[in-house]
C-alpha cells in the first residue's frame, strides 16, 4: 500500500481514507486489516452498521475480526472515545498482541457545533494516543460528510490512504496550532440576562447550593443536572484555587441547554489538550481531574482568552 507505517516505537499511527464508493472503501480497508492479521495484529472495526457490514463481508466474516458497536466507542463526548481506545490497547497488550489495527468511523452528528468537537478530537488523539500501540485508519465518506469535516480531515491526519498507496499528508499540521486556530462559537444565551450571576466567588459551598437551587427549577432528568453541577463546581474550584481573583460565575437555563461561564483574571491559559485525560495519568490521587471531568460531564467546554483574563464555558444539551 505504499510507504511503511511510521511513528513512535509501537506508538500511535493515524491514517485517513476519504472514499466515494464502496469499492474504494473495501479496496483500501480489506488489505489493511488482512495484512495486520497476517502479522499477528488485532483487527478491529468501530464503524456504523452499513460500513461494518460491507467490511466484514469483504473479509469473508473472518472470525478473527472484532466488530465494536460504534456507539460504545464514539460516544457523544469525545474523551470517552480516547478512554475506550486506551482500554482496548491495554486488553490486547495483556493478551500478548503487539499492535491493534482499528478502522474507525466517527459519527460527527448533525450540527456544526457537534462537528467542531470531533474536529478537535481528531487533532487531539495525535498526542493523547501517541504512546499506545494503535494503528488507526479513519474512514470518511465524501458523498455524505459535510465539507467542513472533510477539510478538517486533511489537517488532522498525518497519512492518507487510497486503494493504491499510503503516503504522508502534506496538509497535516501541528495539532496544537490547529486546535488553537479553531473558532469558539458564540453562545446566544450569553446576550440574555443569566439565571444566576455570582461575582468575586470565594465561598464554593455557597455557590454550589445557589447553582443547585437554580438547576432544580429545570424540568430535566436529575442525573443530567447533577453532572452539570459537578462540572460547574469543578471548574469554579479550579478558578478559585489556580486562577486570579475575582472569579465570576454565570448560569443560563433554557428549554434546550444548560450554560455556565466561569471567569477569572489570571494569565493566559492556553493548553488545548487539557481535559482529554487526567492531568497526572493513572495516578488519580494527585488530583488534576477537574478539566477531565468537565469534558466528560458536559457536551461542550470552550475556553476564551480576553484582556480581562480567561473564561471557561460549559454547555449541556437537553436531548
Amino acid at each position: 500500500m505504499g510507504e511503511p507505517a511510521t511513528g513512535a516505537a509501537g506508538g500511535f499511527i493515524h491514517d485517513a481514507l476519504l472514499y466515494d464508493s464502496v469499492d474504494e472503501l473495501t479496496g483500501a480497508v480489506a488489505p489493511f486489516l488482512l495484512e495486520g492479521l497476517a502479522a499477528g495484529d488485532a483487527a478491529v472495526i468501530a464503524a456504523g452498521a452499513p460500513t461494518a457490514g460491507v467490511l466484514t463481508e469483504a473479509l469473508n466474516e473472518d472470525p478473527r475480526l472484532h466488530v465494536l458497536e460504534r456507539s460504545d466507542v464514539y460516544r457523544t463526548r469525545t474523551p470517552a472515545a480516547i478512554t475506550a481506545f486506551r482500554r482496548l490497547a491495554e486488553r490486547c497488550s495483556a493478551e500478548g498482541i503487539g499492535r491493534i489495527r482499528v478502522v474507525g468511523e466517527v459519527d460527527f452528528g448533525r450540527t456544526e457545533r457537534a462537528w467542531l468537537e470531533w474536529q478537535r478530537y481528531e487533532a487531539v488523539i495525535n498526542v493523547a494516543l501517541a504512546a499506545w500501540p494503535l494503528w488507526g485508519l479513519c474512514v470518511f465518506d465524501t458523498q455524505r460528510l459535510p465539507e467542513q469535516v472533510l477539510t478538517s480531515t486533511l489537517r488532522t491526519h498525518p497519512n492518507l490512504v487510497t486503494p493504491e498507496r499510503r503516503g504522508s499528508n502534506p496538509l497535516f499540521g501541528d495539532p496544537m496550532r490547529y486546535l488553537r486556530s479553531l473558532p469558539v462559537p458564540p453562545e446566544p444565551l450569553e446576550s440574555t440576562p443569566p439565571r444566576l450571576a455570582a461575582h468575586d466567588v470565594s465561598d464554593l459551598t455557597g455557590l454550589r447550593h445557589a447553582v443547585a437551587a437554580q438547576l432544580a427549577t429545570a424540568d430535566v432528568r436529575r442525573a443530567v443536572l447533577e453532572d452539570f453541577l459537578v462540572a460547574v463546581d469543578e471548574m469554579t474550584s479550579n478558578a478559585v484555587r489556580h486562577g486570579h481573583p475575582p472569579v465570576d460565575v454565570a448560569l443560563w437555563i433554557s428549554t434546550d441547554k444548560l450554560v455556565s461561564t466561569i471567569s477569572d483574571r489570571g494569565r493566559r491559559w492556553d493548553d488545548p489538550f487539557a481535559g482529554y485525560g487526567p492531568a497526572h495519568g493513572d495516578d488519580l490521587s494527585r488530583g488534576g481531574m477537574g478539566l477531565w471531568l468537565a469534558r466528560q460531564l458536559c457536551d461542550h467546554r470552550d475556553v476564551t482568552h480576553h484582556e480581562g483574563g480567561v473564561t471557561v464555558r460549559l454547555t449541556t444539551l437537553l436531548r
